[in-house]
């Protein structure tokens, strides 16, 4: 099981009720910074490092109960044990997973451009992996030559500059803070849920929100997004993917905020 004393968390203070931001594959807490302080001072915002990713601890195995478990502990240590939820992607299945195991520790809960069920295209996540590691980082001399060795493989600016946040010099070395090898070899395990979560649903509101040009929210997913979830509504971004907090950060946060203050 993973410690919740070895999942890296930020705060951005604030005075109200606390509000806790899972990232998806490749992310980092700190993806949620604008969203989080333009939420306070009304919100007291937590933004997790999952396991494998940004500071936190890697693991042998990538697991959806064990980081939801070390979530929960999270926000019994860091948010007076209950807070808001949202997760992207991957960030947002553990969110499920966390309000369908911990009810009580989950106020409401958002999840992001994600659904409750085996994601059938992980096409995109293998040849962004795969083009990370083919960058030899013994011989790399910079971040702008680890841009431009990505160019021909990753031709959006937007995405390399996300996913090189993962890069980083440390002791005269450049290293990777993800966990690459891990993540590419269980990436399966990360397209995959969780069975037998279907017995208690969790009763609380929860908003599920989509990119209308992303395919990870269909709509034959409603009934089992509903089945666990009853009290769910679905709002549809315009003009944004799969990363819907980058792609329209205004609209995102204004989603959030009126759902929090809901």
């Amino acid at each position: 099981m993973t410690d919740p004393s070895s999942v890296a968390t930020t705060v951005i203070d604030g005075d109200g009720e606390p509000v806790l931001f899972l990232h998806g594959l490749f992310g980092q807490g700190k993806n949620f910074t604008s969203i989080a302080k333009a939420l306070a001072p009304r919100h007291r915002s937590v933004l997790v490092d999952l396991p494998n990713h940004g500071a936190s601890q890697w693991t042998e195995h990538v697991d959806y109960g064990q980081m939801a478990e070390a979530v929960a502990g999270v926000i019994r240590e860091q948010a007076d044990g209950r807070a808001a939820v949202v997760g992207h992607s991957m960030g947002g299945k553990v969110a499920m997973v966390l309000a369908l195991r911990h009810p009580d520790l989950v106020e409401r809960l958002a999840v992001v451009d994600i659904s409750p069920v085996v994601s059938a295209e992980s096409s995109e996540f293998e040849h962004l992996l795969d083009s990370l590691l083919a960058l030899d980082l013994s011989t790399l001399a910079s971040r702008s030559q680890a841009d431009n060795q990505l160019t021909d493989r990753i031709r959006s600016r937007t995405v390399r500059g996300f996913l090189l946040q993962n890069l980083t010099h440390r002791e005269g070395r450049w290293e990777w803070k993800a966990n690459l090898d891990l993540l590419r070899a269980e990436l399966g395990s990360i397209g995959s849920f969780p069975d037998g979560l279907d017995k208690h649903p969790y009763d609380g509101p929860v908003l599920w929100v989509a990119g209308a040009n992303s395919d990870y929210v269909r709509d034959e997913y409603a009934d089992t997004m509903r089945e666990l979830f009853p009290l769910v509504r679905k709002v549809v971004v315009k003009d944004a993917g799969h990363w819907v907090h980058s792609e329209q950060a205004q609209v995102f946060t204004e989603i959030i905020r009126r759902f929090l203050d809901s």
